[in-house]
């Protein structure tokens, strides 16, 4: 098929269209004006201010199906989150309605139920639409929700590897309690090829998680296991330091580390991978395998 997947230069996107591109289909990566690649089959797009329906309907003519894997942790100028997460996907699964492109794979994230932060808000009022164009019978979705996604290349995960590697570990309390169910990027493309092949009739909410949940900072001991360290130390930061170093990180845009990310960390990031793993036709990676097959 012709297949449009945007953030095709993102972490996700690079192993998604690797992935579609192996199993036979011809990938039309969305990507940044600033970012073309002479050569590349690329359309150029701008998910901060592509928000209306008219301005997708153009790159929609000869397209199959539609892969939405753009995503930001947290708002920025040059890349809004309302836009971003919201408002542009929205537009753009209104364009897939009026085009005829029923089939959309869209990755949105685990945990976002319940949760008041920007990030979790936008992310559900762009599933609560893509949901509704699926009941009037528009769309063919699959909303993709995956708990912590793992594999080289991706800013979360050179975080965790980077603390791995030292011999004292500072946490902040919301990171030795809250639970994540670690995947790899590799499984998450996996399944999206799926998703386009033979389990194409599938669609709604998946959660995409591992076998097996932990909490982050026991993922980050089975990390630095992986990796052939000893048993860390690990201590607790204190809460009123733990909220300073969150605001200190709202102040630099290009770190993971804010006060949304904190809030984000004080819930459960888990969910039941059945469907996941029928995807897959097989059990998805475990953390305890991570660095040996996603961080390559």
């Amino acid at each position: 098929m012709n297949i449009l997947l945007t953030g095709s230069t993102g972490f996700v996107g690079r192993t998604v269209a690797a992935a579609l591109t192996r199993a036979g289909h011809q990938v039309h990566g969305g990507v940044s004006p600033r970012h073309r690649s002479p050569g590349a089959l690329q359309m150029p797009m701008d998910f901060a201010r592509d928000t209306s329906a008219q301005a997708w309907l153009p790159r929609l003519a000869g397209i199959d199906a539609v892969v939405n894997a753009v995503g930001v942790l947290r708002d920025s100028r040059a890349r809004p989150i309302d836009a971003v997460h919201q408002h542009t996907p929205v537009a753009l699964f209104d364009a897939c309605a009026q085009a005829g492109v029923r089939r959309v794979v869209h990755i949105s994230a685990l945990g976002i139920e319940g949760s008041a932060t920007r990030y979790a808000t936008t992310k559900r009022a762009a599933d609560t639409h893509l949901l509704a164009l699926s009941q009037q019978g528009a769309l063919h979705p699959a909303i993709l929700r995956p708990s912590v996604v793992f594999g080289k290349g991706g800013d979360s995960s050179a975080l965790f590897m980077n603390l791995a590697r030292l011999p004292v570990a500072l946490f902040p309390g919301p990171m030795l309690t809250a639970r994540v169910q670690p995947v790899s990027v590799h499984d998450l493309a996996a399944a999206i090829v799926a998703l386009l092949g033979p389990a194409i009739a599938t669609q709604g909410i998946v959660e995409c998680a591992g076998p097996e949940a932990l909490t982050m900072g026991d993922f980050i001991a089975s990390l630095r296991q992986q990796l052939g360290h000893g048993k860390a130390q690990v201590l607790r930061l204190p809460d009123p330091l733990t909220q300073l170093s969150a605001r200190l990180g709202d102040a630099v845009p290009s770190v993971p580390w804010c006060t949304e990310t904190l809030t984000m960390l004080g819930s459960d990031n888990v969910g039941n991978p059945a469907v996941f793993e029928q995807l897959l036709g097989r059990k998805a990676v475990h953390y305890s395998q991570l660095v040996a097959t996603a961080w390559r």
